[in-house]
């Protein structure tokens, strides 16, 4: 890598707003808030909307939507009258 053409990377946490959880990771990200880590030092705090330990997604908690039921629905509602009229 050359010198002086990447931004300095160092320990920052990163607060899920919505699950209440704290990750402490290299970043690059800048911010002028702070939060005191659980090892006594003071670290910049950088606020998330969602991460891994709130998304569906990775919670286990996503749900799946029924496409096939609502062709069935439409089918059983209007196909008959398509049918008859065509």
């Amino acid at each position: 890598m050359r010198p002086g053409i990447h931004p300095e990377s160092r320990p920052v946490v990163f607060r899920d707003r919505a699950a209440d959880a704290l990750f402490l990771i290299r970043s690059t990200a800048t911010t002028s808030n702070t939060i005191e880590w659980r090892d006594g030092h003071t670290y910049p705090l950088i606020d998330v909307e969602i991460s891994s330990a709130g998304h569906p997604v990775y919670t286990g908690t996503a749900r799946v939507v029924d496409s096939a039921g609502r062709v069935e629905r439409f089918q059983r509602r209007y196909g008959r009258r398509a049918a008859l009229r065509g």
